[in-house]
């Protein structure tokens, strides 16, 4: 059941350069039907909230660049609803201005802050998790977050360390952890108390302005000075003006390593970052070679375990190549060995300063 009380803030201001070159500057993952099911990854994580929390609760912060896109795929929402950052400045900033906002609508506000680009497929056992989040931090001045049971030694993510002395179901967690190099990695798991971060945070507005006023005081006068403006025609000036001189900082780094009272929920659905087309392999179903196709039709002779995009409709016949990611896009196609899948943001590189920007 929807909750008046309850506000979504979904992150869409990242570029996702590791899924090009269907991902580029001007038209990021998060608008893309990456899993070839019919919505964009966007449209899946507004209608994965909308489930729990009221339409014109849920704000979407974004790069000014993607407003056109932000309300072409999310027309059920209205213009005031997008937050437009005039500059990139990581995840602390936005999350002050929104928590600012919210907390102008309605004090009693609960918050959810979630990417826009996440695979979760159990969405019942997600809205579960989340509403016992902001049942907590609703009886109690804390903040928390959901941490992902490690299936292996990632080194591609942060990690939170939890107090596995108690058996509450939110625990109490002890610190963030930066990402590992292979060997901590293993030594996290063989603990048995450390999540994957999954960047997904709960708290009640008020909760989370007064770690600002605590935690970072200059970020916050900046702020703060914008309250009179915000939700009126005077917000954007003050936004313009004001916005570039906030610090680039994350939340993580600015506010969670810091606070006392944080808890961690072991999140209860399957969960996958897409964070790389090795991600999207691995998550989507495969043919009897192993290959995984997206959007067209594949003939393979001689040739397994392949990640495969193509235009719709179109048909790819592939022979002798093994453990490939092969995505073919109207002006560009990347042939390139999924063991070399972290090198892409290089390729991106090179591509634009090769042939030019509109390549990147």
């Amino acid at each position: 059941m929807k909750n008046k009380n309850y506000y979504a803030v979904l992150m869409a201001g990242g570029v996702g350069s590791r899924f090009w070159p269907v991902s580029t500057a001007n038209n990021p993952k998060q608008f893309h039907d990456m899993l070839g099911t019919g919505e964009t990854l966007i449209q899946k994580t507004f209608k994965r909230l909308n489930a729990f929390v009221p339409t014109q609760n849920i704000l979407i912060l974004t790069n000014e660049r993607y407003n056109d896109l932000v309300m072409e795929q999310l027309p059920m929402i209205k213009q005031e609803q997008v937050v437009l950052e005039p500059a990139m400045r990581n995840t602390a900033p936005c999350i002050l201005y929104a928590a600012l906002k919210i907390q102008k609508m309605n004090s009693e506000g609960m918050m959810i802050v979630a990417p826009s680009d996440h695979w979760i497929e159990d969405e019942d056992a997600f809205a579960a998790d989340v509403v016992q989040c902001f049942q907590k931090c609703e009886a109690e001045k804390v903040l928390c977050t959901l941490g992902i049971q490690p299936s292996f030694p990632n080194t591609g993510f942060g990690y939170i360390e939890f107090n596995k002395a108690q058996e509450e179901t939110l625990k109490e967690v002890i610190q963030f952890r930066e990402k590992p190099d292979y060997q901590t990695a293993k030594s996290f798991l063989k603990q048995g108390n450390f999540l994957w971060n999954a960047g997904i945070f709960m708290w009640s507005v008020q909760t989370i302005i007064r770690a600002f006023q605590e935690y970072q005081p200059t970020q916050y006068e900046l702020f703060r000075k914008g309250i009179p403006a915000y939700n009126t025609e005077k917000e954007q000036g003050f936004i313009q003006e004001n916005y570039p001189k906030a610090e680039n900082v994350s939340i993580d780094y600015a506010i969670l390593e810091k606070a006392k009272a944080i808890f961690v929920l072991p999140a209860s659905f399957d969960w996958n970052d897409l964070g790389t087309w090795g991600s999207l392999y691995d998550k989507l179903g495969k043919d009897e070679q192993q290959n995984v196709v997206v959007n067209g039709k594949l003939l393979d002779l001689d040739a397994s375990g392949n990640m495969v995009r193509l235009p719709k409709g179109k048909v790819a016949v592939i022979d002798g190549l093994d453990d490939y990611i092969i995505v073919d896009k109207e002006d560009v196609l990347m042939i390139v060995p999924k063991a070399k899948e972290q090198n892409i943001k290089e390729l991106v590189a090179k591509a634009k300063a090769t042939f030019g920007e509109q390549y990147g």
